[in-house]
Order: C-alpha cells, then structure tokens, then sequence
C-alpha cells in the first residue's frame, strides 16, 4: 500500500495533459499489485492465489517500466524516483518468497 501512495503523491506532479495517459496508467498498475493479492488470497485454491500472485508481480513490472518512461520525460526526479524504485524492488522480492512459499504448499 505504501508503494500507492508514493504513486499517487509522484504521479500527482506529471503534466496535466498526462491525466489520461501516463498518470492513469502508472497509478492503475500500482493499485493492481495489492489488490491482486488481497483477490488471490481470498480465492478457495493456491493455483487461483499463485495466479494472482503472478498478475501482481507483472503489475509490478509494469510500473517499474512506467517509472522509468516518466524518468526519462522528465516528470519525476531521481531523488523523488530512488526511494519509490527502492520500495518497488524490495515489494518485487516479497512478491518473490511468497511465490515460492505457495509453490511449496502446492
């Protein structure tokens, strides 16, 4: 959840005329990475929660990408995009041993 709110607080500075485009998506990948797994945990199967572990894991990919776009373009800063890939790579290593964790249960 702490990598939404770091989302919404970076992508709130992009352009006006990124609303509809690289602002929606960046903050659509982020809110998919916790809300795909709050979704997987609550499913009856480990299969339907790795399944969702999985799509929050790309989610997460995606929006490691779009970070990096919005670098590039020049809408976020590298002291304000550091900390926000920080989280993201630490997120992407739980993501990780909880895949595995699930995998082993199976």
């Amino acid at each position: 959840m702490d990598v939404v709110v770091a989302v919404y607080r970076v992508s709130g500075t992009f352009p006006k005329s990124e609303v509809y485009g690289l602002t929606s998506q960046i903050r659509r990948a982020a809110v998919s990475v916790p809300s795909n797994i709050a979704e997987g945990h609550s499913r009856a199967s480990t299969k339907e929660y790795l399944n969702h572990v999985s799509i929050a894991q790309s989610s997460l990919a995606e929006l490691e990408t779009q970070l990096e776009i919005a670098s590039r373009l020049g809408y976020v800063s590298a002291p304000d995009l550091m900390p926000l890939l920080d989280q993201t790579g630490i997120l992407g290593k739980q993501l990780y041993a909880l895949r595995d964790a699930l995998m082993r249960k199976q």
